[in-house]
Order: structure tokens, then C-alpha cells, then sequence
């Protein structure tokens, strides 16, 4: 009975595959399962699902040392714009973006500013009446620097009020040289609360800076130690100490840093 039983079913499925509606709706299915797995294959190929690196810190590098370095860290490297530092080596790599530290997919393109031979001047624009944040991005892309900021009571916080060059009051259209710090005198409401002190240990000074500047806050008096005798020290020097640490402070305060060659001079984790 058994074996009759299994030649009927098996008769059964005969007959319904022979139906040409049934093959071609199962057909149907494993084409559809087929292109569904294909394009999520093809999505994660493209997106590089999971797939993600930390830039690596350009600063003070050439171009041909970023480019050996982002190889191996799996993203590249574009030269987007010049400044002109004076105490600098020249073609040296001055600033980047995304940061340092910033977590990227892999073979993301970060876009690096050089310090030029000679000293290039760009257009000063207009930020009076911008927001810190929209100020920052337009300084970044004239090849400008966030210089000092100054903060006084205003209706609203972190609107900028006045832009300086060496103390001098600079109008939209005078040229600058590029690179140049441009202080911002910004609003700042009486019932702001204070800001938190962010944690710079590590850290090579450029990106010490804007990571105060992202807290609101400006750098102090900055110490190294007698390791660091040439201009090129400084910049390739990390933060070993720093005040402030897990404190808050008001708008504008200043954070003093100290920063090393030597490794062992770090804090433990």
C-alpha cells in the first residue's frame, strides 16, 4: 500500500509539472527569488554594507606620503585647495575633510588642503549674520580659518556680529591672505547654559582646535615640552595634557594645552 501510495504522489507531481501554468508559475518564483538575492548582493556591494574605516590624520604629511597612507587605510586622497603658511614646509598637507577620527566607508575620496609656495589671497565673504556652524563651512570653503571667539550678550546665541583679521574689521570683498585666522565676535543669550569641555588628549593641534570650536570654546595658552624645537615638531606634537577635563565652562572661555612628541607622556586608557 506504502508503495502504491508513493507512485501515486509521485504521479501527482508528474502531471502537475507537465501543466505548463504551474512550471511557469514556479518558474516565476525562483526568478524572482534569484533577482531579489542578486540585488541585495548588488546594494551591499555598492554601499559597502558594514564596510567602514577611520580617517587617518594627513596634517603635516606630502601628498605622496596621504596617498601611501590612505592605501593602506583604504580610502584616497584629493588635493582640493592651497593656503599659505609661512613657518609650514611647502606642499605640505595643512588641513583636511572629513577630519581625523571621522569614521568613513571604505574608498571615500578626503579632501586635503596644501600649504602653497607663495602666498595666495582669497575674496573675505560676508558672515555677518550667519550661524557659528554656516560661518564655519563658508571660511572652510574660501580656505580660510576659524580664528577666536568672542562672545557678547545678544538675543540669539552664536549669530555673528562682527569678523576679524588681526584685530582689524574686515568687510565682504577685501582680500585676505589665504589661511588666514578670521575671528567672529557672536551673540550669546543670558540664559545660555554652559558648555561641556571635550576630551582632547591625543589629539595633533589642528584638530584639538576644532574640536574646541565644536564645543564652543577657544584654545588657551598652548605649552610643549623641550622635545619640540622646530615648527614641524609642533605640528606633528599630540596633547598629553589639557585643562577643563569633564568640567564645563561658559561660551568663549579658553582651554590650555599642552602637547608632546613623546608617546609616553599619554595618559593610560
Amino acid at each position: 500500500m506504502a508503495k502504491k501510495a508513493t507512485k501515486d504522489t509521485s504521479a501527482k507531481m508528474k502531471g502537475a509539472l507537465s501543466n505548463w501554468i504551474v512550471r511557469n508559475l514556479l518558474l516565476a518564483v525562483l526568478l524572482v527569488v534569484g533577482l531579489l538575492l542578486l540585488a541585495q548582493g548588488g546594494l551591499s556591494l555598492i554601499t559597502r554594507h558594514n564596510q567602514t574605516v577611520t580617517v587617518p590624520d594627513f596634517t603635516n604629511m606630502t601628498v605622496a606620503e596621504a596617498h601611501r597612507i590612505a592605501r593602506d587605510n583604504h580610502v584616497s586622497v584629493k588635493v582640493t585647495d592651497s593656503v599659505f603658511v609661512r613657518r609650514l614646509g611647502a606642499g605640505v598637507i595643512y588641513r583636511q575633510a572629513p577630519k581625523a577620527g571621522a569614521t568613513v566607508k571604505k574608498g571615500r575620496s578626503i579632501f586635503l588642503t596644501i600649504n602653497s609656495i607663495v602666498p595666495r589671497k582669497v575674496v573675505m565673504p560676508n558672515l555677518i549674520g550667519y550661524s557659528l556652524t554656516e560661518a564655519r563651512a563658508e571660511l572652510n570653503n574660501r580656505g580660510l580659518a576659524l580664528g577666536k571667539l568672542n562672545y557678547t550678550q545678544d538675543i540669539a546665541t552664536n549669530n555673528v556680529l562682527r569678523q576679524t583679521v588681526r584685530g582689524r574689521n574686515v568687510r565682504a570683498g577685501d582680500l585676505v591672505v589665504s589661511g588666514s585666522d578670521v575671528d567672529l565676535t557672536l551673540g550669546l543669550s543670558s540664559d545660555e547654559r554652559p558648555t561641556s569641555v571635550p576630551r582632547v588628549i591625543g589629539m595633533k593641534y589642528i584638530r584639538a582646535v576644532d574640536a574646541l570650536h565644536d564645543h564652543y570654546l577657544n584654545v588657551g595658552r598652548v605649552r610643549f615640552d623641550s622635545g619640540i624645537r622646530t615648527y614641524a615638531d609642533s605640528v606633528n606634537a599630540v596633547v598629553y595634557q589639557q585643562d577643563g577635563l569633564d568640567q564645563t565652562r561658559t561660551y568663549g572661555s579658553a582651554i590650555n594645552l599642552y602637547l608632546t612628541l613623546d608617546s609616553g607622556k599619554l595618559p593610560s586608557e
